[in-house]
């Protein structure tokens, strides 16, 4: 069996001492695995790094088995992150919510999102609202979505600033201020209204550490409790470093 595809690479593993496992996530696809032979020299590694995207060809005789790939860089921007600390953690942390995807199950609409978010780490707010989008983008695909567009109490679709932890679906304000300090903040950015013009703009440090507590409990409870693991360290160490990359440039909170 045999066919191609374009991946964005997730990571890798040493297998023997010259070879590599490599997992990459594709359109067409899903989240793979292959053997790459010689993946462990100093020739393929820097391709194979996380977040670049790399042409691929997988080759088994059965389908079942983990099959060998061969890759060939296309856009190796995984060196401009190593300076970066944000931008090393946002990979790292992304990495790791993808590979909650089953195996082999295709995603396009993730794909697509991932790579858009690896082509606009240069502003770091607006990639922590790609992420955040990201991590909401993810419960739905994995059928844990959250409900932001109707109020849980009138099913009115204006004034929509809180979301309840019970149930995921948003509140308007003047039905949740009874119980407001029960409730998350729902930041606009998150909202579906708008949502380019919402990933473009430069939210508030208030909003973005709204967002981010909001979409961590529920990836915690719905996705990662089940499973009996716990949020990867990677996510509070992004959203520490975009916290203070932003600080030092002076973007007003």
């Amino acid at each position: 069996m045999e066919w191609t595809d374009v991946g964005i690479v997730l990571g890798t593993r040493r297998h023997g001492e010259a070879n590599a496992i490599l997992e990459v996530i594709t359109p067409g696809h899903g989240r793979h695995l292959g053997l790459v032979r010689g993946g462990g020299g100093s020739r393929l590694k820097p391709v194979l790094q996380p977040g670049n995207t790399v042409a691929i060809t997988w080759r088994a005789r059965l389908e079942e088995h983990l099959g060998n790939f061969s890759a060939e860089g296309i856009d190796l921007r995984a060196a401009s992150f190593l300076g970066c600390a944000y931008a090393v953690f946002g990979v790292t942390h992304v990495a790791a919510l993808c590979r909650l995807i089953p195996e082999r199950d295709p995603h396009p609409a993730v794909y697509a999102a991932l790579l858009a978010m690896l082509d606009d780490f240069g502003v770091p707010l607006r990639l922590a609202v790609r992420v955040a989008r990201f991590e909401l983008q993810l419960l739905a695909e994995m059928g844990f979505g959250l409900d932001l567009a109707r109020c849980a109490a009138t099913d009115l679709t204006e004034d929509l600033v809180y979301v309840s932890p019970r149930s995921g679906r948003a509140v308007s304000r003047q039905a949740g201020e009874p119980w407001r300090e029960r409730l998350f903040h729902l930041p606009a950015f998150l909202n579906d209204a708008g949502e380019e013009a919402e990933t473009n703009r430069v939210p508030a440090l208030d909003e973005l550490a709204a967002a981010f507590a909001l979409t961590g409990y529920f990836l915690d409870r719905r996705m990662f409790e089940p499973r009996g693991i716990v949020l990867p360290e990677a996510r509070q160490s992004f959203i520490a470093a975009v916290l203070r990359e932003s600080s030092r440039t002076g973007v007003p909170g």
